[in-house]
């Protein structure tokens, strides 16, 4: 039997902002899509909330009965059940020959590793969510699950988000793609029927946001509450490493990274680790840039503000005393460059993250 989910009217290309009434439009469908790679904690996670939307704060609060505003189904490339990464049973409801004009899509997250695109498989899923789209479907991804649409496509010219530790992926794999690594959420293209969000539990703010948008802002605060959920406002910055050490076959780049590592407090790193590699400046540059994609200054930066973080974790010392530790002597400019790298203080990423070390 084939499922013709036809979108109502009201939700096809709607403007991000706007909210389609679940009262008027009648309990909406959506369809979670599923692959071998698919996270289990996203996958069913998203499927209880969106399954007990209505229903469960009232239920909490001893309020008047509500009633299931989402009806979720999952679907998959053949229907049949599998077990699924980490030993988790999946079992779908529906393959996709069975949907058509979906009203709702939602892709969950993948487990990938920095270098999988995917452009090697999954062709099947690649030509549903594609001819889904042309259909008027409204597709949302949670974290890795955008690396599934940009490979069917679908992001070309498009701003995405995804997990911060897949930025490289998408600037080698996906150069047409603009790859927005701080964002939580991203509104993909002006209609909003592509969202993509980023971050592994950021399934939580697509939820909440799937809710707002296709029921109520009430009806999301509600689910929130009832699942203590938290938007994350402050997006991914504060929880991205700054660091990461790409595979390439440059020796004297190599040679750059581990000097940098040990020596980034010393006054002006870049013109020190030139001497070092013994090569022409403007050559050292050009080459780590290649090798590396990111600037020399900026990396020397970047492991400066990541060991400010560690200290910000772990110690008291006041914010002066961190700066002038990691390189700085200008107090003020490591509080710009700080902020423009984590989008937060020095005060309020300690105030973020001192609990975790608190608690342990």
């Amino acid at each position: 039997m084939v499922v013709s989910a036809k979108p109502v009217e009201s939700s096809r290309n709607v403007p991000p902002s706007s909210v389609v009434s679940a009262e008027k439009s009648g309990i909406i469908d959506a369809y979670l899509l599923c692959l071998p790679e698919s996270s289990g904690s996203s996958l069913y996670g998203m499927l209880e909330i969106l399954a007990v939307t209505g229903t469960a704060w009232r239920t909490a609060s001893r309020a008047e009965p509500g009633r299931a505003l989402i009806r979720p189904h999952v679907v998959s490339p053949t229907g049949e059940p599998y077990t699924g990464l980490h030993g988790i049973p999946i079992r779908p409801d529906l393959a996709f020959r069975d949907v058509t004009a979906p009203e709702v899509v939602i892709i969950t997250d993948l487990w990938l590793t920095p270098d999988d695109a995917i452009t090697d498989r999954h062709e099947e899923a690649k030509a549903w969510l594609r001819s889904c789209f042309e259909a008027g479907s409204t597709i949302y991804s949670a974290c890795s699950g955008s690396v599934l649409l940009a490979a069917a496509g679908l992001l070309d010219g498009r701003i995405a988000t995804s997990h911060w530790g897949l930025e490289d992926l998408f600037r080698r794999s996906f150069p047409l793609v603009r790859f927005e690594v701080g964002s939580t959420l991203c509104l993909s293209d002006p209609t909003g029927r592509l969202v993509t969000s980023g971050g592994a539990s950021s399934w939580h703010d697509l939820a909440i946001h799937i809710i707002s948008r296709h029921t109520s802002p009430g009806e999301a605060l509600d689910i929130a509450k009832f699942f203590l959920m938290k938007w994350h406002s402050e997006g991914q910055l504060p929880y991205s490493a700054l660091v990461r050490r790409l595979p390439h076959a440059d020796g004297v780049v190599r040679r750059a990274e581990a000097w940098l590592a040990e020596n980034y407090a010393q006054p002006d790193p870049v013109a020190a680790v030139v001497k070092v590699c013994g090569i022409a400046e403007r050559s050292l540059k050009r080459r780590f840039k290649d090798a590396t994609g990111t600037s020399l200054l900026c990396y020397a930066q970047n492991l400066r503000i990541e060991a400010a973080k560690r200290i910000l974790e772990t110690d008291d010392r006041p914010v002066e005393s961190i700066a002038t530790a990691v390189g700085y002597g200008n107090q003020t400019f490591f509080r710009e460059v700080f902020k423009r790298s984590t989008g937060l203080t020095p005060a309020a990423y300690r105030r973020m993250f001192r609990p975790f070390v608190n608690a342990a």
